[in-house]
């Protein structure tokens, strides 16, 4: 095990070759300065053969989770067990994945002897994805401080960043509050002819006749007609643009991560709510299909499918989705559809496929205002270029607010938020279609 010294060690050692120094400029007794290197010597001894006097030393061990939630801030427990018989210090080094370009991650604390001790420290991953821990290492000194020795404690670890569950478990509570309160509150509107299918039973006056089994007729020799139940589940597709415009960053996350956080929250809550949930991603070229299902292993079908999303750096084909929709859902569904428009010539060279979507299903296009041009129109400004930036800010947030405006008149639901507010305001939206029954 390494063993080194401490800038005490050096400290008092300068000190001593000061006063040798000194001896000999001021000719007073030489005796003074070696006996104080004698003492310095032995100290130094004592304080090396205390550190390795012990066969253990002391025990270290990094505790954290087989996987991290994005945008989330991450507990990561580190816990001592001393083996030393006397009061040590401890400085802990901690080997982060590069992820985080942390170089200064230390901590330092006191431990007396034969005792336990434990701290946490939280990481906020901004990027999913696989991440390397190193080792946890430990410099272990006495009292006298004068020399440490390194020891090698938690042993290298990877962890996966998974979207956020963090924010999926805070707001299932709130889906499930929602669903208590609307029981029994409304009525439920029946959708047609249901092909939920509960059971086969008797013909009785009355009864659709369209609904005769003849099969279980024939053997029973009686007429027996399937039963539907009234359909109480609806299809939920999440679409995420995974197009260059969904790179931008805002407080350390992509508007991919955000609008990847909010669909996993939306998974969980409409599962809750006896819906089927499916994803598509698109962008140049198509993507990631994953049908709509409401069985308990889909919401970790979907974590691991959003997991591998990576953004694309050219312009979205919208042609292309429309074309995908229309191939893989079948049935008229709720399309929440995450993308991002900066102007209105923008949106309006996609709308004629929006138009489309929402003809055949109820589509809410989610994208984003952009915060930092909100905050440049709040300052002040002094001089003529200030002026004319603020102006320009101003055109460009207007422009999000005309697009809200145009897709209300072509029938299309839109939802434009900040992007720390996604979430929040998705599930909300979500809650308030399932509540006026417009899936």
């Amino acid at each position: 095990m390494p063993l080194s010294f401490t800038n005490r060690f050096y400290y008092l050692l300068a000190g001593i070759a000061i006063v040798f120094i000194f001896s000999w400029l001021l000719e007073f007794p030489i005796e003074i300065p070696r006996l104080l290197l004698s003492c310095f010597v032995l100290l130094t001894i004592a304080d090396i053969t205390a550190l390795l006097l012990n066969k253990k030393k002391v025990k270290c061990q990094r505790i954290i989770s087989d996987r991290l939630s994005n945008g989330d801030r991450n507990a990561v427990h580190i816990k001592l067990l001393s083996y030393y018989t006397f009061t040590t210090r401890i400085e802990i080094i901690e080997e982060l994945p590069f992820q985080f370009q942390a170089r200064n991650n230390s901590f330092n604390l006191t431990l007396t002897g034969f005792s336990k001790k434990s701290f946490t420290y939280y990481l906020r991953p901004v990027t999913r994805g696989l991440y390397e821990f190193g080792y946890t290492i430990l410099f272990a000194s006495t009292q006298l401080n004068l020399a440490r020795l390194k020891i090698t404690g938690s042993e290298p670890a990877e962890v996966k960043v998974y979207p956020s569950f963090v924010q999926m478990r805070k707001y299932e509570l709130q889906a499930r509050q929602a669903y208590l309160s609307e029981a029994g509150s409304k009525k439920m509107r029946k959708i047609g002819h249901s092909m939920e299918f509960e059971q086969i039973k008797e013909y009785v006056a009355g009864d659709d006749i369209r609904s005769l089994n003849w099969k279980a007729t024939a053997r029973r020799g009686s007429l027996m007609l399937n039963h539907f139940a009234d359909e109480r589940s609806q299809q939920v597709y999440a679409i995420i643009d995974k197009g260059r415009l969904m790179k931008m960053p805002f407080n350390g996350l992509s508007l991919l991560d955000y609008a990847i956080n909010s669909s996993l929250v939306l998974c969980n809550v409409s599962l809750h709510r006896q819906d089927k949930f499916g994803l598509i991603t698109f962008s140049h070229k198509l993507g990631t299909v994953l049908p709509a299902e409401k069985k308990p292993i889909q919401l970790n079908n979907v974590l691991q499918s959003l997991y591998r999303l990576e953004t694309e750096f050219l312009e979205s084909d919208f042609e292309k989705l429309y074309l995908q929709v229309r191939t893989y859902v079948r049935h008229r569904s709720l399309l929440v559809l995450f993308t991002n428009f900066e102007s209105l010539s923008g949106m309006r060279r996609q709308l004629p496929y929006l138009l489309q979507l929402a003809k055949h299903h109820l589509l809410l296009v989610v994208f984003f205002e952009n915060t930092e041009l909100k905050e440049l129109m709040d300052e002040p400004a002094d001089n003529l270029e200030a002026v004319y930036t603020k102006t320009i800010a101003g055109k460009f947030v207007m422009e999000k607010r005309l697009i809200v405006k145009e897709l209300m008149q072509y029938g299309i639901l839109s939802l434009l938020t900040t992007p720390q507010l996604l979430t929040v305001q998705a599930v909300n939206k979500y809650l308030e279609l399932k509540s006026r029954q417009a899936i």
